[in-house]
């Protein structure tokens, strides 16, 4: 909290962004101004309501602090940036961003709100760095619209790979570095995110679909076709990682592609060893690297997907019942900020006192609990309990009110 406190020109700000951040790390159900606000001890969820909606802070500000701290602590000079999305199901159509939509959240085609997130990704663990939130057509070409949600009248649409080309370029301008770079067929089927980091001299590994064309020495191909011909003894069993099973074991096969220009391009195919289920990753790397170091690239795509679960599960990165894009952006900052103190505090955890063989290393879910039960439990009198009661019903019984003037408007 140190390393934001200059970004609010104000004490009380300052203050309570401190416990949003705590609030964001309780064992509370259900995370919103409400419930953090009574948690925290104040009498109404005002304060946090005005923190995340009109006071003067700059997120993206923040969002740069959070970037650094991750990088310092988490430093890995063959760090993966791992692009991906996830969207947060919604009803309504006033919450910035919402339209119908396919999310991966629910797996089919939902009214949600979808959001790109870049995480780092090291041996000492992984925090996201950045994030963009994904406006529709169907918003950037209604101005009033987006005015309404905070988005400012020039608001112009960008693909989610844009989104992606967006946030590296803002990492590696910051001064980072990172090695690689991974993501799903969204990422990798985009031939201008690909020569956006070829230009930039980072290597990536992003699946591509099976009808991808690919061209090698013999000619243009779809990579299906490629895998067809790949011989026997070109297979090698592999891990792409540890997983919570143990290793995750896959036969994979390399073939070089042709083009003129500097660098050095793959097709890379892995095959399930199991159901014989074939995925394909377009590789470049200014130098030729080794077979294990694409397929470790590649593995590091799931750090991503753990990143969603335990951002969301552990530090309400989808919780925000927020609507204009200013309190969205806030939300989730504080969010991923929380989350990597949770990886940092892992990792030196980690360094500092390894696991003997009888217990697991320290997980985000245990250090959370320990620093609920050890720090952060406040306790509170009868009186503040009852207060928050009264509130409660207070603001309903106006809401109820309310919608049956309304009801009884129409009728």
């Amino acid at each position: 909290m140190a390393r934001i406190a200059g970004r609010f020109a104000r004490v009380e700000p300052r203050r309570r962004v401190g416990r949003l951040v705590l609030g964001l790390l309780s064992d509370l159900p259900r995370k919103n101004c409400w419930t953090i606000a009574e948690w925290a001890g104040e009498s109404t969820p005002d304060g946090m309501q005005h923190l995340l909606g009109r006071a003067k802070w700059d997120a993206d500000q923040v969002r740069d602090d959070v970037r650094a701290y991750v990088v310092e602590h988490l430093r890995d000079d063959q760090a993966v940036l791992v692009v991906d999305e996830t969207g947060d199901v919604k009803k309504g159509t006033d919450t910035v961003g919402v339209q119908r939509q396919y999310t991966g959240t629910a797996g089919r085609i939902e009214n949600a709100q979808v959001a790109v997130y870049l995480v780092y990704a090291g041996r000492r663990g992984h925090a996201a760095v950045d994030r963009e939130l994904y406006v529709p057509r169907s918003w950037t070409s209604d101005p009033d619209r987006c005015r309404a949600a905070g988005l400012g009248d020039t608001t112009e649409f960008a693909t989610k790979p844009q989104l992606a080309a967006r946030m590296v370029t803002r990492f590696l301008d910051a001064g980072h570095r990172a090695a690689w770079v991974a993501g799903d067929e969204v990422y990798g089927g985009n031939p201008t995110l690909r020569a956006a980091l070829e230009e930039r001299g980072t290597g990536y590994v992003l699946a591509v679909a099976c009808s991808h064309e690919v061209t090698t020495g013999a000619g243009k191909f779809r990579a299906d076709t490629l895998a067809g011909k790949v011989p026997k003894r070109a297979w090698q069993k592999l891990s792409a990682g540890s997983g919570a099973k143990g290793h995750r074991f896959y036969d994979w096969a390399v073939i070089d592609l042709t083009d003129p220009r500097p660098g050095s391009r793959q097709l890379l195919i892995r095959r399930n060893r199991s159901t014989g289920e074939l995925a394909y990753y377009r590789c470049y790397s200014p130098a030729a690297v080794p077979l294990t170091t694409l397929v470790r690239v590649a593995g590091s795509r799931w750090r991503v997907e753990e990143f969603f679960q335990s951002g969301k599960g552990l530090a309400a990165l989808d919780e925000h019942q927020v609507r204009r894009y200013p309190s969205w952006s806030r939300w989730v900052t504080l969010a991923m900020l929380a989350h990597a103190f949770l990886a940092v505090v892992r990792a030196n955890e980690h360094d500092r006192d390894p696991a003997p063989d009888a217990l697991i290393p320290l997980t985000c879910n245990e250090i959370q609990r320990l620093f609920i039960t050890l720090v952060i439990r406040p306790a509170f009198d009868p009186v503040h309990r009852l207060g928050w009661s009264d509130w409660r019903r207070r603001h309903q019984a106006r809401s109820q009110t309310s919608h049956y003037r309304r009801q009884a408007a129409r009728t």
